[in-house]
């Protein structure tokens, strides 16, 4: 019988068996109970694991995303791809009641509105983390394309977000306060006098 390796950082809350730093999974190998955040923070592997996903959280938070061709303020340094992400719901046959009778009698469908912002939210953020897995800073010229497939009584909305994922970098403006100031002939920077 081999001896375990490992120095003993906690016990299982349930059978209070050694959980080693080693230790290469989220549950008690004795018990299967899942072990809590606390206990995983002092295994390295998987403080490690959660720092690594918290730095990629940060990454993807920052991306920026605009249906603009271009973004204020920056300047393009690299088109890197045409990235895509896809988003589809399945409408629940409350939902689709619920709906019809806004059809009916007029007004806006909450459910609908509510299922429409949730698939835009989720193929954005997908859209960020692809952008993220290839070293983009921002998605531009984002297209959000909507459509509707239903048929034997059951009803699915599909969305595709597609865009270009581009490195950018600030325009330097000399100190002024935006890149508008820093074009001698802008119209825009000409007084009314």
């Amino acid at each position: 019988m081999t001896e375990p390796k490992g120095v003993v950082v906690a016990k299982c809350p349930k059978c209070f068996a050694p959980i080693r730093d080693d230790h290469p999974y989220t549950w008690c190998s004795k018990c299967s109970k899942k072990l809590p955040e606390d206990i995983k923070a002092l295994i390295p592997a998987f403080s490690k694991h959660i720092n690594e996903k918290k730095e990629a959280d940060e990454r993807i938070t920052k991306i920026i995303v605009t249906t603009a061709p271009m973004l204020e303020g920056f300047r393009v340094v690299k088109t890197l791809d045409i990235i895509t992400s896809e988003c589809v719901s399945g409408v629940n046959i409350f939902n689709d009641i619920l709906t019809s009778l806004s059809d009916v009698f007029g007004g806006r469908s909450g459910t609908a509105q509510k299922t429409l912002r949730e698939a835009r939210q989720t193929c954005i953020y997908e859209l960020k983390r692809e952008a993220a897995s290839i070293g983009a800073d921002a998605v531009i010229a984002v297209d959000l394309d909507y459509s509707e497939i239903s048929g034997g009584g059951k009803s699915m909305l599909f969305l595709v977000a597609s865009g270009t994922a581009v490195k950018i970098e600030p325009i330097s403006t000399n100190g002024l306060e935006s890149p508008m100031d820093a074009a001698p002939n802008n119209s825009l920077n000409r007084s009314a006098s």
